[in-house]
């Protein structure tokens, strides 16, 4: 019974998570009855049929009209029955359809609250393909569930009730099918669901790798690695074909037990009924309705063997919607939780300690303070906790230890969307969206004057070349900004963020990889963006960090030095040794990669 009891479970766990919806599972349930009890009509009325002829042939007077108002009936039964089968599948469809929105958008609303440290551990692709099988599955199996098991356990609980009613042998046996059908199903269902799981697996890698190949197919391209592309989904589909095939074949073993066991059954059923209206124990037409009616709970049993297989499918997708549903997000505003209100713009790492979820501590007592309208760049080796400390003032993460306060209010105090409402980001990768320029430069801004827009691109040193474009800002930008040029990009994230008009700001700059020109105009750019506006930079052009107001350095996930560039100049560390290391010598260029540095 473990089967059915985790089905049943499942079930209703769906049907509370889309209460919402209970108008149509209300309307399906009650044409599902209706329905239930119009099938169990026919079979009376073909037995008073039966009846009626075998009396007017022994010579009794039975009217014509009679069989005329029988007839008039089962035509009236079938015709009501069929309007109403298909308004149930109409209901049933638009269910369907609902249920697969909200249950979509309620995965994507889930998905948008999990801080980062959930799609650090996740391919994007296998979200997806998660999203569109689990969603897909339930739909179908609250379909299944709603128009064919609800009608088949109706039709087979009333079917029972009427054999016992004229023969309480025929009922027993009827009925002890149901129990064994169960216990066969429960015994193959484990080692299914098993499988399902490997194959769920392995389509979501397949399916991830695809999106990311195809999302990165620049690079894959330039380094020659289609045919390793696809050898890598051959060879996952490969793994499902195999699985499949191990699933199938078990599946159907124990289908043709079942089959067989009821096909045994349905002859002693049948042998039955038949030797008892030998006897003269039953009429000609009660042994039309008996057999009618074991016809009909027949057709719900040798069907199971799809439904089941159905459902199972459905169930081992629900449950992958349902765990990425109940992933609690690690980080969530609480309750007592206030506005961020920014006055000054002074921002506080004190004490600060951090380790990811399951690794290595990353930060070690971590203390600086930005002044209000003031420049800090953050300096170190790749991989010494630079872009960590700045997701930090995002709050993409929570210390493990210490404070962080903005205008000594804490962050862990106040509310993520007040917070990173006041902080402007410029990402090293530009992360544009596809659609028009527009639709970029005023991302987040669902309010906002043409005007404003358009100081923001001239700020940004981007009005210029948008102008040159073929719909100017209604140009269409390809994914990820694929159409404009690595310069063009970087000025669209930057206008974005003057659009946005934050006091706080946070550059990861990414300069370093853009040719003279292009260079010169980002930062032009990035310096305007500063302006009044405290800033934490990660650097990566030595001009930009000789121009902040202080240095930190890191290493080792702790402070090790800070001060003005004056000061650091000569004192023997980071910053002095990156100076010294602009003779453009191949040792100087080697180390200077790993700080991610650009010379001059």
């Amino acid at each position: 019974m473990v089967w059915y009891n985790t089905l049943v479970k499942d079930i209703i766990k769906i049907i509370r998570y889309s209460w919402s919806l209970k108008r149509y599972y209300v309307a399906t349930a009650f044409f599902v009855i209706v329905i239930a009890l119009l099938n169990q009509a026919t079979p009376f009325l073909l037995k008073f049929s039966v009846d009626g002829l075998v009396q007017r042939i022994q010579g009794h007077p039975v009217a014509g009209s009679f069989f005329l108002i029988m007839l008039l009936l089962i035509l009236a039964v079938s015709v009501i029955t069929t309007v109403l089968s298909n308004i149930q599948g109409f209901y049933g469809d638009i269910l369907g359809q609902k249920l697969n929105t909200l249950l979509s958008q309620r995965y994507y609303d889930h998905l948008l609250k999990l801080p980062l440290e959930f799609f650090d551990n996740e391919i994007t692709g296998s979200l997806t393909s998660k999203l569109e099988r689990s969603i897909t599955t339930i739909s179908q199996l609250i379909q299944a569930f709603a128009n064919n098991f609800i009608g088949f356990f109706l039709t087979s609980a009333l079917t029972l009730g009427i054999m016992a009613y004229y023969s309480w042998p025929v009922a027993l046996l009827l009925g002890s099918l149901f129990p064994f059908y169960i216990w066969l199903t429960n015994k193959s269902s484990e080692r299914w669901q098993a499988r399902q799981q490997g194959i769920n697996q392995d389509v979501d890698y397949a399916n991830g790798r695809f999106i990311e190949s195809i999302g990165q197919i620049r690079v894959v391209k330039s380094f020659v690695q289609e045919a390793a592309e696809s050898k890598i989904f051959a060879d996952r589909r490969h793994s499902v074909e195999q699985q499949t095939k191990d699933q199938s074949s078990e599946w159907h073993k124990f289908d043709n037990y079942r089959r067989l066991g009821l096909n045994v059954a349905f002859f002693f059923i049948y042998g039955f009924i038949i030797y008892e209206t030998f006897r003269g124990h039953f009429s000609l037409g009660t042994m039309t309705l008996m057999i009618q009616l074991a016809t009909q709970a027949q057709f719900p049993l040798f069907a199971s063997s799809f439904i089941v297989d159905n459902i199972q499918r459905a169930q081992a997708g629900s449950r992958d919607f349902f765990k990425i549903m109940d992933t609690e997000p690690s980080i969530q505003d609480r309750p007592s939780a206030t506005d961020l209100k920014v006055s000054d713009g002074l921002v506080e790492y004190r004490d600060i300690d951090f380790a990811y979820k399951g690794g290595n501590q990353v930060l070690y007592d971590v203390n600086f303070t930005i002044k209000p309208g003031t420049k800090l760049a953050l300096v170190g080796e790749s991989g010494e906790g630079k872009t960590t400390i700045a997701n930090l003032l995002l709050r993409f993460y929570e210390p493990s230890g210490g404070k962080l306060l903005i205008d000594g209010q804490d962050i862990a105090e106040v509310s993520q969307k007040s917070l990173r409402g006041s902080i402007g980001v410029v990402f090293q990768d530009p992360s544009l969206f596809s659609g028009t320029v527009a639709e970029n430069i005023t991302y987040g801004q669902p309010k906002y004057r043409k005007e404003e827009m358009i100081q923001a691109a001239k700020a940004a040193n981007a009005y210029d070349f948008v102008q040159k474009l073929p719909k100017g800002f209604d140009t269409e930008i390809g994914e990820r900004g694929v159409k404009l040029s690595g310069g063009q990009k970087q000025r669209l994230a930057i206008a974005r963020a003057i659009m946005k008009n934050p006091p706080l700001l946070i550059l990861d700059e990414a300069t370093s990889s853009l040719d003279s020109r292009a260079e010169r105009e980002v930062q032009d750019a990035l310096e305007k963006l500063m302006q009044n506006r405290t800033t934490m930079i990660i650097a990566h052009r030595l001009s930009t960090i000789q121009n902040v107001d202080l240095i930190v350095g890191i290493a080792g996930g702790k402070v090790v030095e800070m001060g003005s560039p004056e000061e650091l100049a000569n004192a023997g560390g980071i910053y002095s040794d990156l100076l010294s290391l602009q003779t453009p010598t191949k040792a100087n260029k080697a180390k200077l990669k790993h700080y991610d540095i650009a010379r001059v």
